[in-house]
């Protein structure tokens, strides 16, 4: 049987959440700079929102570059970096998954756009939608969230997400005329 970790506030309660790392930490180590979205990753409000946000446009840089093959190649190994990447960065931060972290959400939402049709309206929607799915955690993700406590099981919640996001995206895609 499963010990219940949840922390019960009463009122008059507060609990300190961790803060943003510093310039000085993003810089430390080559992983810390991966893992935290090349800084977006240090806004002190919702810095996975940011990340996700860097995501987008920082995406066209791959499509120039790169056909969709080798982006899907390129975001293979940034998947299976990151979650390397990921996992030093929340052992030298003592989180896990510290809000800081937000190469979990840059290369799946990558993803979500490698398939998403180009137009504005469809990448603000699988914005909106990753987003959700991010925040909400459906099953698996919720699986990944709360039990693989490293950093593969940070980037696959994620991973899940963009999948979720995916569907609903060819379901649109398939409905709408």
């Amino acid at each position: 049987m499963q010990a219940d970790n949840r922390l019960i506030l009463r009122p008059g309660d507060s609990i300190t959440l961790p803060s943003p790392p510093s310039i000085r930490f993003l810089f430390a180590h080559p992983a810390h700079l991966v893992a935290c979205g090349f800084g977006s990753g240090l806004s002190p409000r919702a810095p996975g929102t940011v990340g996700t946000l860097f995501a987008w446009l920082s995406y066209p840089l791959l499509g120039q570059s790169m056909n969709e093959l080798q982006i899907l190649l390129f975001l293979s190994f940034a998947f299976v970096g990151g979650a390397l990447a990921v996992h030093r960065t929340g052992v030298d931060l003592g989180v896990v998954d510290h809000g800081s972290i937000v190469w979990d959400e840059i290369v799946p939402f990558w993803l979500v756009l490698l398939f998403c049709p180009g137009h504005w309206l469809w990448q603000t929607t699988a914005f909106c939608l990753f987003r959700f799915f991010d925040i909400v955690k459906p099953q698996p993700a919720r699986y990944f969230d709360q039990q693989v406590k490293n950093g593969f099981g940070v980037m696959c919640d994620d991973l899940v997400a963009a999948g979720y996001t995916l569907l609903v995206l060819a379901i649109l895609r398939f409905a709408l005329p």
